[in-house]
């Protein structure tokens, strides 16, 4: 998705010849300004950690995630930066390797760490509500599945304990952690997708043809 301020020659442009390279490519309509307008969701950049010299935001957290360090990973690249790069390092490392790599800690019980529980809400609930990304229907239904796998509260919703389960099982699939992330992405487009337009329906013969995916927030600077 290619967006300039008002979605005129720019974006139009630079969308046309990256499909001339053969990248799929599309212009936001009426850009930057037009989804704001109608009140879509706006990430702050000023939120955001500061960008390595290719642009890319960059995380560490502990090593052999399970449910809350696999959904914010996956709320960060889908939502806030596609080209987000993620360290799983050891629990006693993760400051260190934070301050001699400019990553932003996340999800580890430290003294001022931003990114991480709030009383009872889990990592996910703070960096939804911190990228502006609150009233956004599909993230909070999201969000509380995530909460009650992540903070041993199975029966907070019905969905939570499928959504423990299948983090349990990925864990236990995976021996690397950027595979597991790789396979959780998509665990969590499913549940995401649920919540967006399938929460009425029960199973059934209906084939649902998936529409073409779409950006779903955009970083305001």
């Amino acid at each position: 998705m290619i967006a300039c301020r008002d979605g005129g020659s720019l974006s139009q442009g630079v969308a046309a010849r990256l499909r001339h390279e053969g990248v799929s490519a599309e212009a936001l309509e009426n850009g930057v300004a037009g989804w704001a307008s109608v009140g879509l969701p706006m990430v702050p950049e000023t939120v955001l950690p500061t960008r390595d010299s290719e642009g890319r935001t960059v995380w560490v957290t502990r090593g052999r995630p399970k449910v809350d360090r696999i959904a914010c990973p996956w709320l960060i690249r889908r939502f806030v930066d596609p080209s987000a790069i993620f360290l799983f390092v050891a629990p006693s490392e993760v400051q260190g390797v934070a301050e001699r790599f400019g990553a932003a800690s996340f999800d580890i019980e430290v003294e001022g760490i931003v990114w991480s529980h709030r009383d009872e809400l889990c990592t996910f609930d703070v960096m939804v509500d911190a990228f502006g990304l609150g009233g956004h229907e599909p993230l909070k239904r999201l969000a509380p599945i995530v909460r009650g796998a992540d903070t041993g509260r199975p029966d907070l919703v019905p969905e939570a304990a499928g959504l423990l389960a299948a983090s349990l099982g990925l864990s236990r699939m995976y021996a690397d952690d950027l595979e597991q992330l790789e396979a959780g992405m998509l665990l969590y487009d499913a549940f995401y997708r649920w919540c967006r337009d399938a929460t009425d329906e029960t199973h059934n013969w209906v084939s649902h043809q998936p529409a073409k995916s779409r950006a779903k927030a955009k970083v305001r600077t």
